[in-house]
């Protein structure tokens, strides 16, 4: 990771009141190097690998919720057994590509969702998930 890379990352993780510890920012340095993408923990911790990182797959994943927790992430679950984290943090939708078990963004104005019913007494909305599953045609 380049200075400047490093700065941005530290600054990052800051303004959102984490520490910028080193396990920290080269995971960060991972998830946010290529734009926006989804990740589950199980590829980020091989990627960590891949690049000599050594780090437990519960830091991985303790790193990941951290930093959902801190808005930088958004955690999508698409059964119960697989979650992702999306660096797009921005309102948007999911399609999920069963067979290969990626992800796919839908921009938010592509979706109308009419009416909502309302909150319960004493909630308020606070988002709306929607993931569309796909599967090959004739499967």
């Amino acid at each position: 990771m380049t200075a400047p890379d490093e700065r941005k990352l530290t600054d990052m993780l800051r303004d959102v009141g984490l520490r910028p510890t080193r396990q920290r920012l080269a995971l960060a340095g991972l998830l946010f190097a290529h734009g926006d993408r989804h990740v589950t923990a199980e590829e980020l911790h091989r990627e960590a690998a891949e690049t000599g990182l050594s780090v437990s797959l519960a830091t991985v994943y303790n790193t990941l919720n951290q930093f959902s927790d801190a808005g930088l992430l958004r955690q999508v679950i698409t059964d119960g057994a697989r979650t992702f984290y999306d660096t797009n943090t921005r309102d948007h939708y999911h399609f999920y590509a069963e067979e290969d078990g990626r992800l796919i963004d839908i921009p938010a104005d592509q979706i109308d969702l009419g009416r909502l019913p309302p909150p319960p007494d004493g909630a308020r909305l606070a988002g709306v998930d929607v993931i569309i599953r796909l599967r090959k045609a004739g499967a």
